[in-house]
């Protein structure tokens, strides 16, 4: 028997740079992973906002996809701070 889902989580998360530069940095290091993060379980979709804002919009069908979707944007955030370690 297949289990159904009585409710649906949907979130944002939103990151706030120092400079449009690298909004823009963070914006393009994630666009390669984008569409492999996506599942029938959670969508996450990106977008730039304002000045310095990017933003994550969550969609997820379980608390699972939901938690695993919230770790990949993390995980995404470290990826970003080394590569701008590096560049400095």
């Amino acid at each position: 028997m297949k289990k159904q889902n009585d409710c649906s989580i949907k979130s944002s998360i939103e990151f706030y740079f120092n400079n449009t530069k690298n909004r823009d940095i963070s914006f393009i290091t994630f666009l390669p992973e984008f569409n492999k993060i996506n599942s029938k379980r959670s969508r996450i979709t990106m977008e730039k906002e304002g000045e310095n804002y990017l933003k994550f919009y969550i969609d997820s069908n379980d608390i699972t996809a939901f938690r695993a979707s919230i770790n990949e944007i993390i995980t995404f955030r470290k990826i970003y701070e080394n590569i701008i370690e590096l560049i400095s």
